[in-house]
């Protein structure tokens, strides 16, 4: 029998794209940073930015050049809207594409609003061997994100397979 691996913190940063939250009303980012930290990870940084794709490139691209960085959880810029523009910001940094990511997100989002997830353009992928997740902006979609795919994915003890295990092997 196989023992079961330790858990390994890993250390995420959260970012916020919102033109009209602040940090004394960023309910989603702080559901994030609770939920990384009550998880055991470490919170490596927080950032609220408005929705602007080169500021948000800007910041995201200090992240993922930063070492000590092994994951980003983004919330906000994914919908529809003229000023949603997290796609469009952050998917030129990726190296490789997570479509399963989205496909699962709206999926499970379904099962809670319906058609409505359709709108949702979630997505997730690898930047300089840091993790990448974008969610929408609402605390609900970041709580089934984060509890329903991503909580497990960065643990290393989940089976069959996590992300966590393949950290040492990113930057092959």
């Amino acid at each position: 029998m196989t023992a079961t691996p330790d858990f390994i913190p890993l250390s995420l940063c959260v970012l916020t794209v919102s033109d009209s939250r602040t940090s004394a009303n960023d309910t989603s980012g702080d559901y994030l940073a609770r939920a990384l930290t009550d998880a055991g990870h470490r919170l490596a940084g927080r950032a609220l930015l408005p929705d602007d794709k080169y500021r948000l490139r800007a910041t995201v691209s200090q992240w993922i050049t930063d070492a000590g960085v092994d994951g980003i959880l983004v919330t906000g810029g994914t919908g529809f809207t003229g000023r949603d523009s997290t796609p469009e910001a952050l998917l030129p940094l990726l190296d490789k594409r997570m479509d399963g990511f989205g496909e699962l997100f709206r999926a499970l989002s379904f099962e809670e609003i319906g058609t409505s997830t359709l709108q949702s353009r979630a997505f997730a992928g690898l930047a300089n061997g840091t993790f990448l997740f974008a969610l929408p902006g609402s605390t609900s979609a970041c709580r089934t994100g984060w509890e329903r795919i991503i909580k497990a994915q960065l643990d290393a003890r989940t089976r069959p397979c996590n992300l966590a295990n393949l950290k040492p092997r990113l930057k092959e």
